[in-house]
């Protein structure tokens, strides 16, 4: 009887916090401090600097907030992704939803997306045009729609979930200059053949017998979204000859990667007959992006 006395108790939120945080680095979650209190802030309805501030306070938590939060941390204990917990995913200045069915946007592709906004900016006209190929969550494209407002930019995608994830997020960033497209990568768009100002990809690169080590990647991103065939490079293949399709004289392709394709990637482009391929570094130094203009 004792035991269950006081099942309803509020308990102070910074040892819920600890606690859980304890759990998940012994799962292996990198930032397990990062994680718990994004979970409770989607739990509690609020900022990570919100619970940051009430655990310092010394806030309690109600026992109701409390159950909720902790079948979220089991499930993240498990290795669900975190931005499938809380259903959204920040990306440069956007927070986009994300779940089962589309790849979820990392911090490194951001990168990616300023050398296609840096491009699509400096556009000798006022109405640029822009195509992300392979939009996925829309991440690249709304970047871009939202960054540089006064052009059009087109999101291609392939995958109905993915496609259905990009067509919301679209509408929920409010980006009325965006246009997400179903259709694939290779005959998309032809009406635009030789008219693009940009064009940029985060295709799979992934080679297929390199199984990614982490659990939220290897079980919980599609499939399509990471492997790229032998070497990974297939559809950094099909992206060139594509984007040297849509792009007009002097239009830019900008190519995501890995961090050691970026000789063989400015090496596609090349033999393709773009110019003045050049790989550029992440945060982090690693290579990331490849660059060309259309001759």
């Amino acid at each position: 009887m004792a035991s269950s006395e006081h099942p309803a108790s509020p308990r102070a939120l910074a040892t819920v916090l600890q606690e859980a945080a304890q759990r998940l680095a012994a799962a292996g979650i990198a930032d397990p401090g990062v994680d718990v209190e994004l979970l409770a802030a989607h739990v509690l309805g609020t900022s990570r600097g919100g619970v940051q501030a009430a655990s310092i306070r010394g806030d309690a938590i109600q026992s109701e907030d409390a159950l909720a939060f902790e079948a979220f941390v089991e499930r993240r204990a498990a290795r669900v992704p975190l931005q499938h917990l809380t259903g959204l995913a920040p990306f440069r200045r956007l927070v986009l939803q994300v779940g089962p069915g589309v790849f979820v946007p990392r911090p490194e592709t951001e990168i990616v997306a300023q050398f296609a906004i840096d491009s699509l900016g400096a556009a000798a006209t006022p109405s640029p045009v822009a195509v992300d190929l392979g939009t996925g969550s829309g991440a690249l494209a709304l970047a871009l729609a939202t960054e540089v407002p006064h052009a059009t930019v087109y999101g291609v995608e392939k995958s109905p979930d993915a496609f259905i994830w990009a067509k919301g997020n679209a509408e929920f960033v409010g980006a009325t200059n965006a246009r997400i497209i179903r259709g694939d990568l290779d005959t998309a768009l032809p009406e635009l053949d030789g008219t693009v100002d940009v064009v940029v990809s985060n295709p799979p690169y992934v080679p297929d017998d390199a199984i990614p080590r982490d659990p939220e990647v290897r079980f919980h991103d599609p499939e399509t979204a990471l492997y790229g065939g032998p070497d990974g490079l297939d559809v950094v293949r099909r992206v060139s000859r594509a984007a040297l399709r849509l792009a007009h004289p002097g239009g830019t392709v900008v190519i995501e990667h890995g961090e050691w394709q970026g000789a063989a990637g400015g090496d596609i482009l090349t033999a393709d007959g773009w110019r003045a391929a050049a790989t550029h570094p992440d945060l982090t130094m690693r290579d990331r992006a490849t660059t060309a203009l259309r001759p």
